[in-house]
Formats: structure tokens, C-alpha cells, sequence
């Protein structure tokens, strides 16, 4: 899991509710200079929005979030997911991930939410809700505690936050949605996805805010 987060300094967090702007979203993406994102598992289409995203662009890395059950774990799968995320971690959780073999990012909010993971094997994490759990402040503390652990958080973050973030030693990435704005892939504004993904793919750690 680890080796796709490197090197990708946002990975957009995306909500598909039309099958058929899968394609087109995923090559948005990919010619802003961003081929990994996360569709999330909340609407009918999102499956069917991972495969044809696939198909359509195979250099993309597309994962799958909101995993919450086996059975979720499993329709992922079956889609062409290429990891998978979720905001939390439990054992029937676990134990499908790995009988899968799907790299995967559990959700942790607290140290000991990190050393159940950690306990399962997995090293590269999903902070959730960043904001509301003192985000930087949170990954700078359990830096030193955790050194062998990677975070990517989300969860109201915006593009100014993103520096910050990029500034800690065990943050290589950042989730969230507002490189593919819902009212944006509504009307097919791929132009504008595009420009927005181009402007997230080259944000560093000394990127100003504004």
C-alpha cells in the first residue's frame, strides 16, 4: 500500500452517482497528473464506476472506500478495486482484506485505534476524521510513538491544509474531494477536474496556502 501513496500528494476522494462519468472522470484525473483516487462505496453506481474506470484508463490505480463489511470487501473485488479503504477496522474486516489480498487502509482515529491495526499487520493507515481529531497536530505527536506507520489522512481537509500535512514525516499523502467537486462532474466539466487535479498533483510541502 505503501508504495502508492509515495509520491502521490493528493488522492482524490470521489462520490460517482452516474455510471457514465466514470470514464471520463478517471481521464480527467489522470491527464491533471493523478492516476490514484478513491471511489467511495455509497451509491448504486460506485461499483460499476470502478470497473469502467479500469477499462477505460488501465493506468489508473482506483480503489474502493466506505469498506465497512466482508461482503463489501467482496463486491470491491469483484469490481477491479486496487485497494481499499475504510474509515474504521474491525476483525471480520481484517480477516476479509487479507483473505482478498487487498491492499487496504483502515480508518484510525486514536494511538490505541493505531496499535490495534498495527497488531493486524497493517502499517499504512487512513486517519479519520482528520479535522475533527486534531488532524497535523495528532500525526505530528504520534510520529515518534509510531515510526513505522504511514498516514493518509481525511475528512475536511482542504487545498490550503494540504502543505501542512505534507510537511510530516508519516503523511506521503492527503484524501479529498474537492479536486473532483460533485457539481463539477455533474455537468462534465472535465476541463475544469483536470486543471484541479493539475494544480493538487503539484502541491509539496512548501507549497504556499493561498
Amino acid at each position: 500500500m505503501r508504495d502508492l501513496l509515495v509520491g502521490c500528494p493528493v488522492m482524490p476522494i470521489l462520490t460517482v452517482h452516474d455510471v457514465d462519468n466514470a470514464a471520463p472522470l478517471a481521464r480527467a484525473l489522470v491527464a491533471g497528473g493523478i492516476r490514484i483516487f478513491e471511489v467511495l462505496m455509497r451509491t448504486p453506481a460506485a461499483c460499476g464506476a470502478v470497473a469502467r474506470m479500469r477499462a477505460a484508463v488501465p493506468e489508473a490505480v482506483v480503489g474502493m472506500g466506505t469498506l465497512l463489511t466482508p461482503d463489501d470487501v467482496a463486491r470491491a473485488v469483484a469490481a477491479g478495486a486496487c485497494f481499499g479503504v475504510s474509515p474504521g477496522l474491525t476483525t471480520a474486516l481484517a480477516d476479509a482484506v487479507v483473505d482478498h489480498g487487498l491492499p487496504f487502509l483502515p480508518g484510525v482515529a486514536t494511538a490505541s485505534e493505531v496499535m490495534a491495526a498495527r497488531d493486524r499487520g497493517f502499517r499504512d493507515m487512513k486517519l479519520f476524521p482528520a479535522q475533527g481529531v486534531a488532524g497535523a497536530a495528532f500525526l505530528r505527536a504520534v510520529a515518534p510513538v509510531f515510526p513505522d506507520v504511514m498516514f493518509c489522512p481525511t475528512g475536511g481537509i482542504g487545498r490550503a491544509d494540504v502543505p501542512t500535512y505534507l510537511q510530516l514525516p508519516n503523511c506521503p499523502t492527503v484524501g479529498g474531494s474537492w479536486v473532483a467537486p460533485h457539481d463539477m462532474v455533474r455537468v462534465g466539466d472535465w476541463d475544469g477536474i483536470t486543471a484541479l487535479a493539475r494544480s493538487a498533483a503539484s502541491l509539496t510541502a512548501t507549497t504556499s496556502p493561498t
